[in-house]
């Protein structure tokens, strides 16, 4: 095609938007402030699984609100300030939780999965980075027999879309994971799951196999983005004042999306965030994980990491550049002790991280309307890592005009613009 392509982001979804364009035959140029996979995309637990079509605002979500709204939990927090700004988004999110929203996005989420899932497999072989893949699964931890009861409604979903799951009691839980301490009488094993060691260095590899094929990394902040004369073609400013035309731009920002997208070109996004923070640990008494876990009661999940145990905390809706808040963290590790013989902590200070959430759980992944060639790669909350490469499948066939191997429908750009 030959096409010039602009793509603004390099996580996880930019840079496999990156690849997937290129290997279409777009002459692609990836454009972010820092070095790719740096930022939000670093900072999860690793995990690519099925189990994640289950948005936060499901129906479940009316029966816990009382308590979350204590803002005392460690798997949930917020700000009243943030959430009184934001308020239509706040309750369109509440609103999406009713049973028919719920299966649409978990239709929509799943599809999108299982889509990135092969297509992660064939960039991991590419960029010889699949030692870093596990395919033992995750499990979810729950501690007393009341909270698995509770867990009915994920466990009813896994089982109508076919995610492969097994229900644990202590002993068994203990012969796939010895190092957990016997507090937890029932798990669920998520066998449809695979994880990596390292988010940030999965995302730096697929990075180096797309500059190793001609493609172009360049580290500046982005100043504006306008069209360049002809309704076919858009200028990006760096701060510099070099400036690059391209027929085509990838919005792929994550949470800079919405504040970029209203400076730049007057969209308004209604994008709320969901900070998480992490930190890694070492092992006591040669304890040790083979696979993530989710601690249900303890609002955090405990994965096996390069770097060490990596705790990442629950949800915290605040602003995108909020000074930190490390209650949560402290909460989970606290929580976290109680299940595992953690060791100190291996940095001084927690990573943190803001991910992108639409009101209806669901990312943007369209052409913005009435703005040809600029499309939209945003918003895939907590679960960006996982979808990166299956939404730049969707994308590109959508640019190329090809048949799309996903509806494309439920991520639509106009729900919201």
């Amino acid at each position: 095609m030959n096409q010039k392509v602009a793509i603004l982001g390099a996580g996880m979804v930019g840079v496999s938007c990156a690849l997937e364009l290129q290997r279409r035959g777009f002459d692609v140029t990836l454009f972010d402030r820092r070095a790719p996979g740096c930022e939000t995309s670093y900072g999860n637990a690793g995990v690519i699984a099925r189990s994640s079509l289950m948005p936060f605002n499901h129906p479940g979500l009316w029966g816990a609100l009382p308590k979350l709204l204590k803002n005392q939990s460690a798997s949930f927090r917020y700000d009243p300030a943030f959430m009184a700004k934001n308020l239509p988004w706040a309750l369109s999110f509440l609103s999406k939780a009713r049973r028919g929203a719920f299966e649409a996005t978990a239709t929509a989420l799943d599809a999108l999965i299982r889509l990135s899932a092969g297509e992660h497999r064939r960039l991991l072989a590419e960029a010889g980075a699949t030692h870093r893949l596990r395919d033992n699964g995750w499990i979810f931890l729950y501690r007393s027999e009341a909270a698995y009861a509770g867990s009915r409604l994920s466990r009813d979903t896994f089982h109508r879309f076919g995610v492969a799951h097994q229900v644990l009691d202590a002993g068994e839980l203990a012969v796939l994971e010895p190092g957990l301490k016997p507090i937890f009488p029932r798990a669920l094993w998520i066998q449809d799951a695979s994880s990596v060691d390292s988010p940030g260095q999965v995302v730096q590899a697929y990075a180096a196999l797309f500059a190793s094929r001609g493609g172009t990394i360049r580290q500046a902040e982005i100043a504006g983005l306008a069209r360049s004369g002809a309704p076919d073609r858009w200028c990006v400013t760096e701060a510099s004042g070099a400036a690059h035309q391209a027929s085509h731009v990838v919005l792929a920002l994550g949470p800079w999306s919405r504040e970029f997208a209203s400076k730049a070109l007057g969209l308004s996004v209604p994008m709320a965030f969901e900070r998480g923070y992490h930190m890694h640990y070492g092992a006591r008494d040669g304890a040790a994980l083979t696979r993530p876990v989710y601690d249900t009661g303890g609002g955090y999940v405990l994965s096996p990491m390069a770097q060490g145990l990596r705790l990442s905390t629950g949800v915290q809706l605040t602003a995108r550049d909020a000074p930190r808040n490390l209650a949560q963290l402290d909460l989970a590790e606290q929580a976290a002790r109680q299940a595992f013989p953690l060791d100190l902590r291996l940095e001084t200070e927690a990573w943190l991280g803001s991910r992108p959430t639409l009101p209806d759980s669901r990312p943007i992944i369209d052409e913005c309307p009435g703005r040809p060639g600029l499309w939209l790669a945003f918003g895939h909350q907590h679960i960006g890592f996982s979808t990166g490469p299956g939404t730049a499948s969707l994308l590109g066939s959508l640019m190329a005009g090809d048949p799309c191997a996903v509806d494309p429908a439920p991520f639509r750009a106009g729900r919201f613009l």
